[in-house]
């Protein structure tokens, strides 16, 4: 512990010189989000990279890599570095965090050390996927990598007394994955990962459109729709959206104008699987812990989260109150950017933590 302290004042030098460009990355399935030091959230970018194949070279990255995706020659890909959560292409996530910190690193002064970094992950993955993420990290630049649990993530960034022996729910809804946990006294008491979230209800959408309509739409597209026109549950105001795609009969585009309503029936039984997630883990949650749960509510953030009537839908099945986080979609990397901001206090709070070492 002396050693730890002694390691950790140290670098704390370094950030009082503004040397230091520590940063949280939230590395996420379909957006990436860093949090620098003093700064607060500076990228907030699509994670895509678009590599010509012929060559290896990297064309872009970010929004303008998003841009690309379906509209590229054959020899230019537009990848998905992570599914579900986590790393599927290790040399692509490399060059995307590498991307992420030659923006966020600091280079007025030769002698800054390269950055520390706090980055998410799903809950339960293996020790074989944290390994990746460290590995990927640290090769593309960064000093020393500390990973943290999403949903511990975001029970911080909303401002939750995690520490306190007090049971707190959280449920987040991002683009791969869902997590449901239960947090009390720094710890995740119960948690479950279901890989279902925004992608699978883009995904729904496409195969409603080509069983019901044989239209054949893209992933945007259907993403667009999700977006304008869907509901968890049937809303007062009906809503109608213009769906374009190609007709798998004919080989010609076609629009069709489709309603609320009947998106809503294209996505309900993953949202489905979602609710009865949540059902499953409440479930499992001591008697002592749900009932503060009852008192404080269920917690809803990430990004798909936001798809209306979702959070209703949930407090009508379980009879525990819900609330919409404040700006859901920056949960996670406000709260590991708290964490790196207060090391010394949450460090217990990380998933795996090494030992701090001093820049050679």
């Amino acid at each position: 512990m002396k050693e730890f302290k002694k390691i950790f004042n140290f670098n704390k030098i370094f950030s009082r010189l503004s040397l230091s460009t520590d940063a949280a990355i939230d590395l996420g399935t379909v957006h990436s989000l860093v949090y620098v030091q003093g700064k607060g959230i500076i990228i907030f970018e699509p994670s895509v990279v678009a590599i010509n194949k012929k060559t290896g070279q990297v064309l872009a990255i970010g929004e303008e890599a998003r841009e690309m995706v379906g509209k590229t020659p054959a020899h230019i890909v537009a990848s998905y570095p992570l599914v579900s959560g986590v790393i599927s292409d290790f040399e692509v996530a490399q060059q995307m965090l590498r991307y992420f910190i030659d923006r966020i690193r600091y280079k007025k002064f030769a002698l800054a050390p390269r950055p520390r970094l706090i980055v998410s992950i799903p809950c339960g993955v293996t020790e074989v996927e944290k390994k990746a993420v460290k590995d990927a990290a640290k090769n593309a630049g960064a000093r020393n990598v500390f990973l943290i649990e999403q949903p511990m993530a975001d029970a911080i960034g909303a401002k939750l007394p995690v520490q306190e022996p007090e049971g707190q729910f959280i449920v987040d809804i991002g683009g791969g994955m869902t997590e449901i946990a239960v947090i009390s006294l720094g710890g995740i008491v119960v948690s479950k990962s279901l890989r279902i979230a925004g992608n699978k209800l883009n995904q729904d959408i496409i195969n409603w459109a080509q069983n019901e309509f044989n239209l054949l739409i893209g992933g945007r597209t259907a993403e667009n729709i999700k977006i304008k026109v869907g509901s968890a549950m049937p809303m007062k105001q009906k809503k109608e959206v213009a769906m374009r795609g190609r007709n798998l009969i004919t080989g010609l585009p076609e629009e069709i104008v489709v309603s609320s309503d009947e998106v809503i029936h294209a996505i309900e039984k993953t949202i489905g699987h979602i609710v009865q997630g949540i059902k499953d883990t409440i479930e499992e949650t001591p008697p002592e812990l749900l009932a503060d749960i009852m008192r404080t509510g269920i917690h809803f953030c990430g990004g798909t989260s936001l798809l209306p009537g979702l959070p209703e839908l949930v407090q009508k099945e379980t009879k525990i109150p819900t609330k919409l986080v404040e700006d859901p979609m920056t949960t996670v990397v406000r709260g590991a950017g708290l964490v790196l901001e207060q090391l010394d206090k949450y460090r217990d709070v990380l998933a795996d933590m090494e030992q701090l070492s001093v820049p050679k």
